[in-house]
This record gives structure tokens, C-alpha cells and sequence, in this order.
């Protein structure tokens, strides 16, 4: 494989390893963070590392695509033939000969094709995770907005203690605050983290598409005439 695409795949395996220890070194503040609302921040860290790990496995899946790619730019026909994206190409390519025009076109957007659906997963995921954080916001504005409401409606300012009834009303809204931002901050962080990882995906599917486009305009006849 070519340094360009080693160097996709180092960076994503850095940027976790980076992410990884960071979660290590502020695991105290992460963990109160999380547990502000287990339920909602439970589901978005782990709809995160479920994007992290698709990345990953779309990443790796790209291997043998490639590997068929450089083998048969090198001349060796009988290569085993891709498993998914470049399968259909690998196919034609076999009858040997040149590609006419229209044919290339068609056998380009086949692959640009293949290779969107092949991110849609993960592209689907990341909205999930604005989502999310969108949910968490307006659902501890919906507490905060209520706990407050209450807090005022129950409060008897003739009452001496007065001020230790609001103390102990102003937990129900410091929760619902505390539920806005940590759920907020946490969609944000895993939308920008699996979007990273995302992007370095299309840039390695670029990689091999971008030499496969190479490869075969060299190959291809603009006339039928070119091919007597």
C-alpha cells in the first residue's frame, strides 16, 4: 500500500490512541460528567464507540480492495478478486482490452456510489450524536424550566426557613442544568470525534479511487475506432 494510505490509517489509530489517554488522565471528570444522567450519557459514549469501532471496520474492509488495486496496476491479472467495492470493476477488467468512454464513466460512478453507501453508516451515526445532544439540552431545559417553577410556587416567604426550603429545591434544577450541558458536551465531543474518523475514511476511499481513475483513463479508448 502506498504511504499516503498508511498515513490515513496511522492518523486514525493516533487521534484514538490520543483520545484514549485522555479519557484515562481526566477519567475522575469524565466519570462525573456521565453519571450527571447515566441513562442519556450512557447511550450517546456508547452510540460513539459504536461509530469509532465502524470506522475502523469500514477502514479495514478497504485492505483487500487495495491490495487488489496495486496488484493489478502491477500487471497481475489473476488477482484475487476484491470482496465489495471494486468487485464489479475487477470483473471487466479481467476481459482485458480498452474501456470506452462511456464505460469508464458508468464503471466511476458505480464505485463513487459503492463508496458513499459504504458511509452512510457512519454518517447516520454522527447526526445521531447531535441528536442526542440536542435531546439531552431541551430535556434538562424541560427539568431546570420545571424545577424552578416549583421551587417558586411552593416557597412561603413568611416562613423563617425559607432559605432552607429553596436550598433544597434548587436540586431538581441544577440537575436538569447539569443534565443540559454534559449531554450537550458529550454529543459534540463523539460527533466530532466519529465525524474525524469518518473523513479519514473517504479520504482512504479517495485514495484508491483517485488511482483507479488513473489507471484506467490510461486505458481507454476514445472512439471505437481506437480499438482496430
Amino acid at each position: 500500500m502506498t504511504s499516503r494510505f498508511h498515513r490515513i490509517l496511522n492518523r486514525m489509530a493516533l487521534f484514538t490512541a490520543l483520545l484514549a489517554c485522555g479519557l484515562i488522565l481526566f477519567w475522575a471528570p469524565f466519570m462525573q460528567i456521565a453519571i450527571s444522567n447515566i441513562y442519556l450519557n450512557g447511550i450517546i459514549i456508547g452510540a460513539a464507540l459504536f461509530g469509532v469501532g465502524l470506522c475502523f471496520v469500514e477502514m479495514f474492509r478497504l485492505v483487500p480492495e487495495y491490495r487488489w488495486a496495486r496488484a493489478f496496476f502491477k500487471g497481475n491479472k489473476n488477482a484475487a478478486l476484491p470482496p465489495r467495492l471494486l468487485r464489479p470493476v475487477a470483473i471487466i477488467m479481467r476481459r482485458g482490452g480498452r474501456v470506452p468512454v462511456t464505460t469508464l464513466g458508468a464503471m466511476l460512478d458505480m464505485i463513487l456510489l459503492r463508496m458513499e453507501d459504504s458511509r452512510e453508516s457512519v454518517r447516520y451515526i454522527t447526526n445521531t450524536l447531535v441528536f442526542l445532544g440536542l435531546l439531552g439540552t431541551f430535556w434538562g431545559l424541560v427539568v431546570t424550566v420545571g424545577g424552578f417553577a416549583d421551587l417558586i410556587g411552593n416557597l412561603n416567604f413568611s416562613d423563617d426557613a425559607v432559605l432552607d426550603a429553596m436550598q433544597a429545591g434548587l436540586a431538581r434544577p441544577l440537575s436538569g442544568m447539569a443534565t443540559a450541558f454534559t449531554s450537550s458536551l458529550m454529543g459534540l465531543a463523539g460527533s466530532l470525534t466519529v465525524g474525524f474518523l469518518g473523513l479519514q475514511l473517504q479520504l482512504a476511499q479517495n485514495t484508491i479511487f483517485n488511482e483507479l481513475e488513473d489507471y484506467l483513463a490510461a486505458r481507454t479508448r476514445v472512439r471505437d475506432t481506437d480499438a482496430q
